[in-house]
């Protein structure tokens, strides 16, 4: 006869600066990662119904979803159709590795992400530094403004980060150039939400993306492609170096949870 258990622990608090649906989600999975282990729960143990764990926490189905898909790519959990989520019966220490293993995948996909990324956006801000016209640069610089608008309010930006990126891309005047960006849309956004939760941990990140940021959109307004190629490029270089500079309590927790998301994009994957 299958085992069940009832809650232990409460909802996971919000984070200053982080509390988004992917960093809720993380944090969801590591408060039922942490019953799973306080508990000792065997292999077999059943889960609560998906809508009984998103009312205990106080999130959609969706996000809970996206924890027990964390879960489930760590091996700590299992889904049967028809019959619910159930504790997978496993050494602690193989799955820690498995954890680690698979965040190192994860990491080195966001690497690789970043790098396509360099070339890429340089060539749109060299573009967009020669074409863009006056009412393209107007929604440059607003994009720009609602990133620190939305940090200032305490969430991480990573919506209006993506829509800045996305003007630079419109500004080129080449269609093609934002539909290039769009179909990369989802993982960019992933690797996004990795970065920024990374960077909103240490304010000198935090400083230098938000300059970073402004050498870009300067450089366009002045109409010179090369620095605005130049800024882009280091933007991206920069963002590499801050993704390995990242400790280990990051990737051990949201850091690691986002990473893995990120990790199983049909995109990413070979």
């Amino acid at each position: 006869m299958d085992r069940t258990f009832s809650f232990t622990l409460p909802p996971p608090e919000p984070a200053a600066g982080s509390f988004t649906t992917g960093t809720l989600g993380a944090r969801v999975a590591a408060r039922l990662r942490q019953q799973i282990h306080n508990d000792g729960l065997a292999g077999g143990t059943r889960l609560p119904s998906e809508q009984a764990m998103a009312t205990h926490f106080g999130v959609s189905r969706t996000v809970l979803r996206e924890a027990i898909a964390v879960l489930q790519a760590d091996g700590i959990v299992a889904t049967r159709k028809g019959s619910g989520t159930f504790v997978c019966a496993q050494d602690g220490a193989k799955a820690g590795e498995r954890g680690d293993a698979l965040t190192e995948q994860s990491v080195q996909s966001l690497l690789n992400l970043i790098e396509v990324r360099q070339g890429l956006e340089a060539e749109i801000a060299a573009l967009a530094a020669v074409r863009r016209t006056p009412g393209q640069l107007a929604d440059i610089e607003h994009a720009l403004r609602r990133i620190e608008e939305a940090v200032a309010a305490g969430v991480d930006g990573v919506e209006e980060d993506v829509r800045l990126h996305l003007c630079i891309a419109e500004a080129t005047g080449n269609p093609y150039w934002p539909k290039f960006v769009a179909m990369f849309a989802d993982p960019i956004r992933s690797a996004v939400k990795v970065t920024r939760a990374n960077e909103a941990r240490r304010t000198d990140f935090s400083i230098e993306v938000r300059r970073e940021h402004e050498k870009i959109v300067q450089a366009i307004a002045a109409g010179d492609p090369q620095r605005a190629r130049q800024a882009a490029m280091e933007h991206m270089q920069h963002a590499a170096e801050r993704v390995r500079l990242a400790d280990r309590e990051f990737w051990r927790g949201d850091g690691g949870a986002l990473a893995r998301t990120l990790g199983r994009d049909p995109i990413m994957q070979k």
